[in-house]
């Protein structure tokens, strides 16, 4: 009887002990506390009071609170050891604040929505120093960086690296004034060495190029063009002294010897953004309100700690530890956190309809691949940027057959016999050099094992569209009067996009055409081009803008349009507002593009743009998915950074941040006040939503033929003439940069 009283003594005492210890686990794990300065009594809206706040991951919030979130001044503390200190608005960190690393490195300036933005100076754990202007975490602007080398740059940056007019001193004495560009000496600039030599002239990716001359402290002079190959450097020599003395010097000197130590700093690697730290309160309220909910319902339904215990009666008397009897059911609190969140990522389909055995055109695209790999693979010269005037001949062209059975230069396959013709093959590649596309990723793309998607045309042209696997490359059939107009504006393109690394045209690869041999004769011409919206970011809307307004709305209605929809002008319900400095950029870029294709007489294009709403719970509905995948909802809306950048900042090997692609930005929905077509852009709402945006000008192959001129003279008869999409391309380039310019503006 004893042991049996015995027994059960040490069976409550257990079951106390474990109610207790279950109980402040629950609390720990299921609820923010709230450790100091908050009362248990809701907060009013609009209240700020100020708190010291637990939060779910370890993290630790002090400072002011309102509406469930940071707002006013405050300090966070990551488990990490990240931290934060400084000004807040509606949860994110803007103002002027100081955010540290673990390193020991430490940023102080300003910020705005989480990022570095404005005026703000980083110092490195290795005693790199930035002080200058910031924008969405690159240095852009005026700025002067201090390397832990002893070298120092001040001038002009973009993107993070040295872009524009600067002037670089390393710690030997050596000192560059001039043009950069993306990091390198790049333009107009005077290196002055340390024992008085110089050049002054022009400058290509970091080394002398062009007209330039070197001069010697002694007075002698060199004066020529120079190139780094020495094969088309030539120029005279000017001694100070006698004519007797050696007159020759080579040039090469000085790209072996005297520039082998004029290395630019790239500065220390930031371990992670400030950005990217920023927490998704809307997903901490939902799950925090979830696990409140849980916990009702457990109660509700009397279910006590102690009931986790199963049925003891069984016993012996003889067992000596309380645990042995003791079996515990599966504890939903001790289950994995991650099973109770909300999955927002929904597989999405890939758009189109995939090329396989038996589809009409499955032979076309083993034509299209084997061609492309024939001409990509075949080695060609080396590629120069400057390329002479007969690349572009309109009859430099390149005509391959292709028998099944193979032949000397080509492979057996197992489609029919075709002929491949290559357009400007060498204009072409050296687009592709130009816009940093690697020759074996280029054919993996287009040529693997993966098929072709195919996408009904958006358009009314008819064409077909086709999609690599990847979404990388966009294939479209073409007319040969487009054939015709790109090959003559070929040239004026080359020069166009070689000038201005972030045009916003389209971005061509390749021009081919395959005949089909035997009666049919038939001709299929296709361009090979860049695909605007290659991103692992959902695009949820996306539209096709003219100016026009005459037959510009979608014919779905409105219930059947979904993220695959391109819209138009007039179903138009948002205004874009860009950082001050993109604004400024896209509003340059765009005067650039538009004048370029009024030049060429084009008209007809327009500004296809895309975006992906950050936030979880999106205007869209619940059941737009989002790019989340696994990753945790928190951490989703990191930003991503560019190519450029990636020795100042972590790179993200899925995307860059540039002019027109992956750029961050706030959509403010907008509302028409009457169904009129003479207000495109709708009055502003004050509704935002954070987005990544895409977009770029596209349909950029029409020119003003004798067909438009006449479908501009019938419609003018019956319609607005301001309204059709068929005009002169001087009143089209106006037309489309007056609503351009309303439908982005800059954020103020």
């Amino acid at each position: 009887m004893s042991k049996k009283l015995g027994f059960r003594k040490a069976l409550e005492t257990r079951l106390k002990k474990s109610q207790v210890a279950a109980k402040k686990k629950a609390i720990s794990i299921f609820t923010a506390m709230s450790v100091a300065h908050v009362d248990d009594e809701e907060l009013t809206p609009g209240e700020v009071r100020n708190i010291e706040k637990a939060l779910p991951r370890g993290d630790i919030y002090t400072g002011q609170w309102c509406d469930n979130l940071p707002h006013g001044d405050g300090k966070y503390l990551w488990t990490d050891g990240c931290m934060y200190v400084g000004e807040w608005y509606k949860g994110k960190m803007t103002g002027k604040g100081k955010f540290s690393w673990p390193s020991g490195a430490t940023y102080e300036g300003e910020f705005k929505s989480g990022f570095m933005d404005g005026k703000g100076t980083y110092t490195g754990c290795s005693g790199d120093t930035y002080k200058g202007s910031w924008v969405m975490n690159f240095k852009q602007g005026e700025g002067a960086h201090s390397f832990s080398s002893g070298d120092r740059y001040e001038g002009e940056w973009r993107r993070g690296l040295p872009d524009g007019q600067g002037r670089y001193q390393w710690k030997n004495g050596n000192h560059y004034m001039g043009q950069w560009r993306n990091g390198l000496m790049h333009g107009n600039g005077t290196m002055i060495w340390s024992n008085g030599n110089r050049y002054d002239g022009s400058w290509e990716d970091g080394f002398p190029r062009g007209n330039g001359n070197f001069k010697w402290p002694d007075g002698s002079l060199y004066v020529g063009i120079w190139t780094k190959d020495g094969k088309d450097q030539n120029g005279t020599y000017y001694p100070a002294g006698s004519p007797s003395e050696n007159l020759d010097w080579d040039p090469q000197q000085v790209f072996l010897e005297d520039l082998k130590d004029a290395k630019i700093c790239t500065g220390e690697n930031v371990s992670i953004l400030p950005s990217q730290k920023m927490p998704n309160w809307s997903a901490m309220a939902k799950r925090s309100e979830g696990r409140q909910r849980r916990m009702v319902e457990r109660k509700s339904k009397n279910l006590s700690y102690g009931s986790d215990i199963t049925d003891v009666s069984t016993a012996g008397e003889g067992d000596s530890k309380v645990e042995d009897v003791v079996v515990r059911k599966p504890n939903p609190e001790n289950s994995d956190i991650r099973q109770s969140r909300p999955q927002f990522k929904k597989i999405m389909k890939k758009q189109g309809q995939t090329i396989s055995k038996g589809h009409k055109h499955y032979d076309l695209m083993l034509n299209l691949q084997l061609g492309i790999r024939h001409s990509v693979g075949r080695p060609g010269p080396v590629v120069s940027l400057d390329l002479r005037p007969s690349a572009f001949d309109p009859k430099e062209k390149v005509w391959t057959k292709f028998p099944p059975e193979g032949s000397k230069h080509t492979p057996p396959h197992q489609s029919c016999d075709f002929r491949w013709k290559d357009y400007c093959p060498l204009v072409f590649r050296t687009l592709r050099k130009l816009f940093n596309v690697d020759a074996a990723d280029y054919m993996l793309s287009i040529c693997g094992n993966d098929a072709l998607r195919e996408l009904s045309s958006p358009g009314k042209s008819g064409m077909f569209f086709y999609l690599t696997n990847d979404d990388r490359y966009m294939i479209k059939t073409m007319k040969k009067a487009e054939v015709k107009v790109l090959i003559r504006m070929l040239p004026a393109y080359y020069n166009h996009v070689r000038s201005f690394q972030n045009t916003l045209v389209t971005k061509f690869f390749g021009l081919h055409c395959v005949k089909l041999t035997g009666t049919s004769q038939k001709k299929v011409r296709f361009v090979i081009m860049e695909n605007l919206f290659c991103t692992h970011y959902a695009i949820h809307r996306r539209f096709d803008l003219k100016g026009s307004s005459h037959g510009r709305t979608s014919s779905k209605p409105e219930s059947e349009v979904d993220p695959t929809t391109t819209l138009k002008d007039l179903d138009l319900n948002y205004i874009f507002r860009l950082q001050k400095l993109w604004f400024q950029e896209f509003c340059r870029q765009v005067d650039r593009d538009c004048d370029f294709l009024e030049q060429e007489r084009i008209m007809d294009y327009s500004l296809l743009i895309g975006f992906h709403f950050r936030e979880v719970s999106s205007p869209c509905g619940s059941d737009v998915p989002t790019p989340t995948g696994n990753q945790d909802p928190l951490t989703e809306d990191a930003p991503r950074l560019s190519q450029a950048s990636k020795d100042q900042f972590p790179s993200d090997r899925w995307s860059s941040v540039r002019l027109g692609t992956n750029m961050p930005a706030r959509a403010e929905k907008t509302v028409r006040k009457s169904d009129s077509d003479s207000q495109l852009v709708g009055e502003p709402t004050g509704v935002f939503y954070d987005v990544i945006l895409f977009f770029g000008i596209i349909d950029i192959l029409q020119d003003y033929d004798i067909t438009k001129k006449l479908e501009h003279a019938y419609k003018s008869m019956q319609y607005d003439p301001t309204s059709i999409s068929a005009v002169d391309p001087k009143q089209y380039s106006k037309r489309f940069r007056d609503f351009i310019f309303k439908v982005f503006v800059e954020d103020t």
